[in-house]
């Protein structure tokens, strides 16, 4: 179901959805008058670098001053996020976040354990059906492709394709963008690798991605260290398995020092969607559902697609003649995008369970 619906959400502008009154509706003022009187909003795990969300939350704090925005933990994982949440149930200060950005699989799990509240933004009707919950209690925000991000000063010749990671050439070289036992963005990275494997078999990518990384490690190709720019600048982490918008706001942040390249691989291009979510404990629940009608706006999506991200409203944006030519010329070219495979929740959920509990048995490379 959602592969076939996220096929909507492809590069180009041919199969836009249509757009609709709801996208240019704003905040009602009882929420503003609601959100500012609380004062306070507290994220979790959204660092800077990724997917624009330095100028995402300066911009909310620019529309909004009178918010203070707390910002826990930024490097913390989808699974961070979610204990998180239960750590801080009874929690009103400021340990305790008011909403989280995680994983699509981790989504209705959170809603199944009664972590989050239901809320429906008012640009909803132009949020692809199949890319969020019936009910409003998570919603798709932005979506990428797992790519390698390549020091082009210690790698000559970039990998093409999955199994070129194998090749004695980038032997101490691979590395994830995460802990693959807990971090969403390196779960998925090891998914891809096995749908490969797998030639699109869904149903073996998990146990095929764990295969192929446990021969990484034993080629000693497989660096066990989380891969971000700082050690791909430092050459400790060559090559990098991280989602696509991740790697070009990596490589564009080191300013040509070293010199980069983003290579979306032939074959076992996932794609991932991440959802938004309102924490059920929320201490300031209306400056959070502000802060989501903020990031489902046309300027709060137009700023996650400046970070590379595709923002879920992209095809009601391109039908509005909202994106600017630059930013779309900016993004790995749109064929590279044609392979792309969406997975269904439950394939997701098979392949994290697979490589979130074997990954110590099959791979035994403790990523830290």
């Amino acid at each position: 179901m959602l592969k076939n619906a996220h096929r909507l959400l492809s590069l180009t502008t041919a199969a836009v959805v249509a757009s609709t009154s709801f996208a240019f509706a704003e905040p009602s003022a009882e929420l503003i008058a609601a959100a500012k009187k609380e004062g306070a909003l507290t994220t979790i795990a959204l660092p800077h670098s990724w997917c624009g969300y330095g100028d995402v939350i300066a911009g909310f704090k620019k529309k909004y001053p009178e918010i203070t925005v707390n910002e826990l933990n930024p490097d913390a994982s989808s699974g961070d996020e979610i204990e998180a949440i239960k750590a801080n149930k009874d929690n009103k200060g400021p340990q305790a976040p008011d909403v989280i950005d995680v994983g699509l699989s981790f989504g209705p799990s959170a809603k199944a354990d009664g972590l989050i509240q239901p809320y429906k933004v008012s640009t909803w009707d132009s949020i692809p059906a199949d890319a969020k919950d019936a009910d409003g209690y998570w919603y798709g925000d932005y979506y990428g492709v797992l790519a390698f991000l390549v020091n082009k000063d210690l790698v000559k010749e970039a990998p093409k394709d999955w199994p070129d990671l194998l090749k004695p050439e980038f032997a101490n070289s691979v590395a994830l963008a995460g802990d693959p036992r807990s971090a969403n963005q390196a779960v998925q990275g090891v998914y891809a690798a096995g749908l490969s494997a797998a030639k699109g078999d869904a149903a073996k990518a998990g146990d095929e991605g764990l295969k192929f990384f446990a021969e990484l490690n034993k080629a000693g190709n497989f660096v066990p260290v989380i891969g971000k720019s700082a050690s791909l600048a430092q050459g400790s982490t060559p090559i990098i398995v991280s989602w696509d918008y991740n790697g070009i706001s990596w490589g564009e942040s080191l300013k040509g020092n070293p010199p980069y390249e983003v290579v979306v691989p032939a074959s076992g291009v996932v794609a991932g969607v991440y959802v938004q979510a309102i924490s059920a404990f929320a201490p300031h629940p209306n400056a959070a559902k502000l802060w989501m009608e903020y990031l489902y706006s046309d300027e709060g999506q137009l700023g996650w697609l400046k970070g590379y991200c595709h923002p879920i409203r992209f095809n009601d944006l391109a039908k509005s003649n909202k994106i600017p030519k630059e930013l779309l010329d900016a993004l790995p070219p749109a064929a590279a995008y044609e392979k792309a495979v969406f997975p269904t929740l439950d394939q997701q959920a098979a392949g994290k369970t697979a490589i979130t509990t074997k990954w110590d048995s099959v791979v035994g490379a403790n990523v830290k």
